[in-house]
């Protein structure tokens, strides 16, 4: 069992960098042109359609590290046998940059997605809303992911048990890792 863990959690670490990748980019000050709100701004019946903390250099951010990730895995894949071992997908048969834009834009997208259905439910950017807060992106990354795995390997065997191990444990580590955030007073929510 904790050799699933410790996959599927591998399997999965380009989307969690790529969750962290906007708030990191924020703090920056680097390509401060790009702290625009996706958005613009615009409303959607009285309300943000998802706010001014949705910005390109969060979506740009996230992209670059999670493609980043992706190959260094592959790098990994290529280079240490203890990896092809624990890994899911055999690293060396995919297309590295397309595996990348898909589980990064994923991500992306489903934080981007639970943002709009925040805000259309009156919900403030750092309002409590579990578990949506914590999984969005495991969600997006299972819908953009889930079809192009069943093509490239066997996990089209387990993906259920996949997504279903990752939105669990996605779960329990965002709310251990915010809240040491929150103790260290790096992130303003405990959730």
């Amino acid at each position: 069992m904790f050799n699933w863990i410790f996959s599927c959690l591998y399997f999965f670490l380009p989307a969690y960098f790529v969750n962290m990748a906007p708030p990191f980019a924020k703090r920056s000050g680097a390509f401060k042109f790009l702290y625009r709100p996706i958005d613009k701004g615009k409303k959607f019946k009285g309300k943000p359609i998802l706010g001014s903390h949705k910005t390109w250099k969060g979506i740009i951010a996230g992209l670059f590290v999670g493609i980043l990730m992706v190959f260094f895995q592959g790098w990994l894949y290529e280079n240490f046998l203890f990896i092809q071992k624990i890994s899911l997908i055999d690293y060396s048969k995919i297309n590295l940059f397309w595996f990348g834009i898909l589980i990064s834009g994923g991500a992306l997208c489903g934080d981007i997605l639970f943002a709009f259905l925040k805000r259309r439910l009156g919900k403030e950017p750092g309002a409590k809303w579990l578990p949506f807060d914590q999984i969005n992106y495991v969600i997006g990354a299972a819908i953009f992911l889930t079809p192009y795995l069943w093509n490239i390997s066997n996990i089209n065997n387990f993906w259920f048990q996949l997504w279903t191990t990752l939105l669990t444990l996605t779960f329990i580590l965002h709310i251990i890792f915010n809240r040491l955030g929150y103790l260290l007073k790096i992130h303003r929510a405990k959730w």
